[in-house]
């Protein structure tokens, strides 16, 4: 997924900064600990479709 298009989206639920994680192939809202899929190069910007983080995950800095 291009990068310059993830600048341009936000989490559906707060608004806030999504990171692109390329290994598992979603976007991740750190405020609301929630991943969103990427299923075929298009986001699936659904709550109902993302999944909570793990507490891990969350931790995590990057």
């Amino acid at each position: 997924m291009d990068k310059k298009l993830v600048a341009l989206l936000a989490c559906p639920v707060c608004k806030g900064d999504l990171i692109l994680n390329q290994d598992q192939k979603e976007l991740v809202c750190r405020a609301d600990a929630m991943a969103f899929p990427i299923r075929e190069g298009i986001p699936v910007m659904l709550a109902v479709e993302a999944r909570t983080l793990t507490t891990d995950e969350r931790l995590d800095k990057r």
